[in-house]
């Protein structure tokens, strides 16, 4: 089964998708919401869940450092709830602290990727690795069982 990750922020959420196997992760793209007027894009979602063939979401969890929940982490857990009762797929959730600056250390370091670049691909590469890590995290068979 096909996962798809999320990393869901205010302003965009970054896709991921795994092979078929659960072995790797690929960024996807980003979409653009407005969490404040009430627009998650969930349509692009469910299209991408279609093309893509999805079975299921693992969205990275902000734990504050001290490994509470914030704001954040609360309004990642309300996306979760929302593809729940839109798709009726399997949600799962990983912590996802420092992930997006290991994407951002990732494209300087490995890639010298100018600012304005980055932040063009951030999300997606941050969603990759949230979905990486909980596949590694959660074997290759066992995945949301």
């Amino acid at each position: 089964m096909k996962l798809m990750g999320l990393d869901v922020g205010s302003k965009t959420v970054g896709v991921a998708i795994s092979d078929a196997f659960g072995w790797t992760a690929q960024g996807v793209e980003i979409v653009r919401i407005d969490e404040a007027a009430g627009e998650f894009g969930l349509d692009r979602i469910g299209e991408l869940v279609t093309s893509l063939q999805a079975g299921g979401f693992v969205l990275g969890l902000p734990k504050n450092m001290n490994n509470s929940l914030g704001p954040r982490a609360e309004a990642a857990q309300h996306y979760g709830e929302l593809l729940t009762e839109r798709f009726k797929l399997p949600v799962d959730f990983i912590d996802e602290r420092l992930t997006t600056v290991e994407a951002e250390r990732m494209l300087i370091e490995q890639a010298d990727t100018s600012r304005r670049k980055r932040k063009q691909v951030i999300d997606k590469i941050a969603a990759a690795l949230i979905l990486q890590n909980y596949l590694d995290a959660h074997g290759k068979l066992t995945q949301l069982a």
